[in-house]
């Protein structure tokens, strides 16, 4: 949602899009692999999930501090031409491995996609079912907050306020980082 968000500022809503596409994908990667199977290897091989948690918090750490510092791609700059020539594939790519990188992600489709399924029933309608609401809402979210982030813009565009938001966004990316790393 940060990602989505800070797009939102940076480059608009339509442009985000390719971001969204990318996230939705390697949000049903990661829902898909939930439930056939993944979530039975984490569970027997908890090391994993415990190494995917502090390099997921570790990365968002670092993007903080990158926020902080005004650098890196997700540092609102609005007056840098190169990130509103971004690509779309770089854009896309982004996305899907903000989704597959993170550990949240993957802890919570673990936890609540096997649950429901039944597995009396063929197993694609259900998770066709459960991808696709999974999917509208993560859309719908994203959607929310580009366009916070584009009417953000605006607002920042006339207070000259864009390097205080750097510094509170990544302050907290780096309270996150260490709480999933720690928690």
């Amino acid at each position: 949602m940060t990602l989505a968000l800070t797009l939102g500022m940076t480059i608009g809503v339509k442009r985000t899009l390719w971001m969204m596409w990318g996230e939705l994908a390697g949000v049903a990667t990661v829902s898909v692999l939930a439930v056939i199977g993944v979530a039975s290897v984490m569970l027997n091989f908890p090391i994993v999930f415990q190494l995917l948690k502090y390099v997921g918090g570790l990365y968002l750490a670092y993007l903080g501090v990158q926020l902080w510092r005004s650098r890196g791609k997700m540092a609102i700059d609005l007056d840098n031409e190169q990130d509103i020539s971004v690509s779309a594939k770089t854009l896309a790519t982004q996305g899907f491995i903000t989704a597959i990188a993170n550990p949240k992600g993957w802890a919570f489709t673990i936890s609540l996609l096997p649950p429901f399924i039944n597995t009396e029933l063929p197993m694609a309608p259900q998770l066709s079912a459960l991808v696709t609401i999974i999917l509208l809402s993560e859309l719908a979210f994203m959607l929310i907050y580009a366009s916070g982030g584009q009417t953000l813009r605006r607002l920042l565009e006339q207070s000259e306020n864009v390097r205080f938001i750097n510094r509170i966004s990544g302050s907290l990316m780096i309270g996150v980082g260490i709480w999933l790393a720690l928690g």
